[in-house]
């Protein structure tokens, strides 16, 4: 199982948004894929349709040992795409796990009971923060994907995550790389964003995806509806450059992706 965090300790960049609807379109082209909300808002979870009354397992419990991968997983209404939703209680395992054996591997060790064949990616969703809640996504994961919205000061938090992955890569994770930045909340209408988004792509190079996720009021209604905007409304600008960019994430995962 292909493990990738979607993370930024930037918050309102779009990263639930990204998150919710690449797993929504990867599960599209036949991916058999599980979310993990990692953010105590739980925005992932609503945003799946997953009500509180429906969180009797979430991944608070599964970090801090109270239930089993197989416990805390919940299908969605999209066909091949389950959930391990969060809940407030998340809110305060950043100060439980300091207790905790091998604080920084609870994910990971809690992952590594998956079975390839249950499902071929895990995307998790990370908190706004670069605290044990977002190093245990980066510890568990294979690769991290980055929205960047295309704003001023996108390339100096950028540059703090990307310290942030060097240390993990240095002290727990070798093999951790990053899959891709994703410009998010481009406005063709404001000069800012087209010159954000040339300076990222001059920084980064091939990093940066080619798909670009425009300002879409349709991925902003979707969440409330409980729902993906590739499931409210498949044909908005939206929805539409997020499947763009699901066929560009599914060009750079592992050959064993394909043959999964």
């Amino acid at each position: 199982m292909i493990r990738i965090a979607v993370a930024n300790q930037k918050g309102g960049v779009g990263k639930t948004t990204t998150a919710i609807n690449l797993a929504t379109a990867l599960a599209a082209t036949g991916s058999r894929v599980l979310l993990i909300d990692l953010d105590p808002q739980g925005n992932a979870s609503t945003g799946m349709g997953i009500g509180h009354n429906l969180r009797d397992h979430s991944s608070y419990e599964l970090l801090t040992g109270q239930s089993t991968l197989e416990q805390a997983v919940v299908p969605t209404r999209v066909p091949r795409l389950d959930l391990i939703a969060a809940t407030v209680d998340l809110s305060g395992a950043e100060i439980e796990l300091i207790e905790l054996q091998g604080r920084t591997h609870r994910l990971d060790k809690a992952l590594e009971g998956a079975a390839d064949a249950r499902w071929d990616v895990c995307l998790i969703d990370c908190p706004p923060s670069l605290g044990l809640l977002t190093v245990n996504a980066l510890v568990a994961a294979n690769s991290i994907l980055v929205p960047l919205q295309t704003e001023f000061f996108a390339l100096e938090g950028l540059s703090q995550l990307l310290q942030t992955v060097e240390r993990i890569r240095a002290r727990f994770n070798p093999e951790l790389s990053i899959l891709g930045v994703a410009l998010t909340m481009f406005d063709k209408r404001n000069n800012l964003s087209a010159q954000v988004a040339a300076d990222v792509r001059a920084c980064l190079g091939k990093v940066v995806f080619e798909t670009v996720i425009p300002r879409n009021v349709r991925l902003s209604e979707a969440p409330s509806h409980g729902m993906p905007a590739l499931i409210y409304d498949h044909r908005c600008p939206g929805s539409e450059a997020y499947m763009a960019l699901a066929r560009e994430l599914i060009d750079r995962l592992p050959k064993r992706k394909e043959a999964a």
